[in-house]
């Protein structure tokens, strides 16, 4: 069938719903199982549901369905990628289908980074008031069944919840079941989606005219009362602002106030100027909508794009809160998920241009300080996957270390923790440099390092102890301890703790001793492990009933 398979080359597809029919049409089918999402949405800190103000990132990038349609990739050079998860906290993919099935492959990547997918209901122009005098005038069986449908494509597939966007004039039957429409919908997803989300944006008024609002107010209460969050259009003024403010009270979090990349109509910011209209949402304590970040991708060029894209979070950076990772294991090779050949082991292996968003490692932190740090991907060198991740800085003078947090965390420490670093340094005298892992705690009189007579480490800073080699029960888990190969240096190290909670994990780049001149490094990370002793030591689970299905062979 070409909805499920790539007729060219017989591969596996995400696909959309183009009708009503289609829709109500929909059933689970066998050929469905590559579209589910075969990653579980990973646990952060803070929770979606916190009263911090959030931010929401709308993907929306020529009509949607390209390269990233594969699901088991493609050979695709300079792709769309995105990886500053730790930064947001929820993506959206958009299309103008009627009903946008987010591709498989960035919901597994979203999940992996611990952000909730939504997919986009839409309905547009004169085909989307026909549809929806279908659906919402025919009554509550009539938007009961759609409501139903959207509720179970989002639980079989895997995602979190829908974007609704109604942007034609209704009729007065029409509208009037609107309300009934989103309360239903966003129960059936709440109930079949743990976690699951419904937000509306900002279009038809109650009385079913077509006029954006560009803030909530008593013409669209009536839908952000029904579901889980409001997200605005993007010609707002601060005076709006103060509006939307007011009204929402206690669920100011709860509104998502668009700001279009591009820059389209009357706005505040766009480009490069975006950190201009995150300042004024945040001021006043509201959620941001950022829409359309691909501008980066497809204004700039594909050539630059990662220095380019590193740059644009960058200046957002100051008013993005970042989120914690939460549970252990961690283990990442840094991998974007693309490259322009594959690494194992520090080798090269194969080549040539790949693109496959479900093996995208999880993304840390991109740290930048003007002219001190910049934190960027290699791809021309790496551990594992096709890419890794490269520090660049300088030592200031009269100091011995730079710090360069990777991760923020919030967990209680285990007892026994075991790390492990893969790194390159590069440059003129790397000899002079020594890099390690850190690990912080948050301040507590009870945290002990070591044994109960330790005293207290200053500030919660722990720097674990070096091991020549894993311990013997890890030592075939670990083998990587002693095997750094083609220029990688491969370190392991342990760490006990006792009444802790751990904070940040950073890597620490050291000279021998302070100088009165600064020091450049250039070192790249290939994999970074952070483990509970007492898990991994134990046995892995059995696997039992294993079976393959859709065999192709050629």
């Amino acid at each position: 069938s070409a909805r499920y398979f790539d007729m060219k080359t017989t591969e596996p597809i995400s696909f959309f719903l183009s009708s009503l029919e289609e829709l109500l049409a929909w059933q689970p089918n066998s050929n469905d199982d590559f579209n589910i999402s075969a990653v579980p949405l990973a646990k952060r800190q803070p929770l979606l549901h916190s009263r911090r103000p959030r931010t929401l990132v709308c993907h929306d990038m020529r009509g949607g369905y390209l390269e990233d349609r594969f699901i088991q990739g493609s050979a695709t050079r300079n792709p769309y990628v995105f990886y500053h998860w730790r930064y947001i906290d929820i993506f959206v993919y958009f299309s103008h289908h009627t009903v946008t099935i987010p591709p498989v492959v960035w919901t597994n990547a979203a999940h992996r980074n611990g952000v909730p997918v939504l997919g986009t209901f839409i309905t547009e122009w004169k085909d989307g008031e026909k549809l929806c005098e279908a659906f919402l005038a025919g009554g509550e069986e009539a938007y009961g069944a759609v409501a139903e449908q959207l509720a179970r494509i989002a639980q079989h597939y895997r995602f979190d919840g829908w974007l609704v966007n109604i942007e034609n004039t209704l009729s007065a039957a029409a509208v009037g079941n609107l309300p009934h429409f989103l309360r239903d919908l966003t129960a059936r997803v709440h109930s079949a989606v743990p976690g699951g989300l419904v937000i509306w944006y900002d279009s038809v008024l109650q009385d079913g005219t077509l006029r954006w609002q560009n803030e909530l107010n008593e013409e669209n209460r009536v839908f952000f009362d029904a579901c889980d969050g409001l997200f605005t259009n993007y010609n707002w003024k601060e005076e709006q602002l103060e509006r939307t403010l007011k009204l929402a009270g206690p669920r100011h979090v709860d509104v998502y106030v668009g700001v279009d990349v591009f820059a389209r109509g009357d706005v505040i910011g766009g480009g490069f100027d975006t950190d201009k209209s995150l300042r004024l949402i945040r001021q006043h304590s509201l959620s941001a909508a950022i829409f359309a970040p691909g501008w980066v991708y497809e204004h700039l060029g594909k050539e630059n794009f990662l220095q380019n894209e590193n740059r644009f979070w960058g200046l957002l950076a100051e008013y993005l809160p970042t989120h914690s990772i939460c549970t252990l294991p961690l283990a990442t090779s840094f991998s974007l998920g693309m490259g322009t050949s594959r690494f194992l082991d520090g080798k090269e292996e194969e080549s040539g241009p790949w693109y496959d968003l479900s093996v995208q490692e999880i993304q840390p932190l991109y740290p930048e300080h003007q002219g001190r740090l910049n934190t960027s991907c290699c791809l021309q060198d790496a551990w594992c996957g096709g890419s890794s991740l490269r520090l660049q800085g300088t030592i200031p003078p009269g100091e011995e270390r730079v710090a360069v947090r990777l991760f923020s965390l919030q967990m209680p420490a285990p007892p026994k923790l075991f790390l492990t670093l893969l790194y390159k340094l590069e440059g003129p005298q790397p000899d002079d440099l020594t890099v390690a892992l850190e690990v912080t705690t948050w301040d507590s009189g009870t945290c002990l390092e070591g044994n109960p007579t330790s005293l207290p480490e200053p500030n919660g800073r722990h720097h674990p102890r070096f091991l020549p080699a894993p311990p013997p029960g890890l030592a075939k888990l670990l083998a990587a301890c002693h095997r750094g190969s083609h220029g990688w240096t491969s370190r392991c190290y342990d760490l006990e703790l006792q009444d802790c909670s751990l904070r940040d994990l950073s890597v620490i780049i050291s000279r021998q001793q302070s100088s009165p001149q600064e020091t450049s490094f250039t070192c790249l990370l290939g994999e970074v492990r952070v483990l509970n002793t007492a898990s991994v030591a134990a046995s892995p689970p059995q696997v039992h009933s294993v079976t393959a299905s859709q065999l192709w062979w050629q």
